[in-house]
């Protein structure tokens, strides 16, 4: 490995195969933003370059096909659609208990209550703006 690159450490998954590969960044850039927005997403080469990006700055990766093909149909800048909640709610609890989990912490919820919990709040926020 060259001297500037990172190593991979602590990823959930490496990078697939650059031929099949497809990749989806997700982000809730404003504290006011209901749901998670599609910031960037692509397949073959542009998909090892976001998830190359990623590992490379420490970002959580997590591999979902499914969800991946959905939302890579979704538009840059626009949030998720209400079918992908339970889903991306489910891997960001994954991710950030990931983020930040020490040995010794307490046990926190279960995942699927959290996610739950997560995609309830922001079905409740896109319904109250309708």
């Amino acid at each position: 490995m060259p001297a500037d690159e990172k190593p991979l450490t602590g990823n959930l998954n490496p990078p697939p195969p650059t031929a099949g590969a497809v990749a989806v960044a997700l982000a809730k850039q404003e504290p006011n933003d209901r749901a998670p927005k599609v910031v960037a997403g692509g397949r073959g080469r542009v998909a090892e370059q976001i998830l190359q990006l990623a590992f490379q700055n420490g970002v959580k990766v997590r591999e979902d096909a499914d969800l991946a093909q959905l939302l890579t149909a979704i538009d840059i800048e626009s949030e998720i659609p209400l079918e992908a909640f339970a889903a991306v709610a489910e891997i960001l609890v994954y991710v950030y208990q990931a983020n930040n989990a020490a040995p010794g912490d307490e046990p926190s919820p279960s995942v699927s209550d959290q996610a739950q919990d997560m995609a309830d709040g922001w079905r409740q926020s896109r319904e109250a703006d309708t």
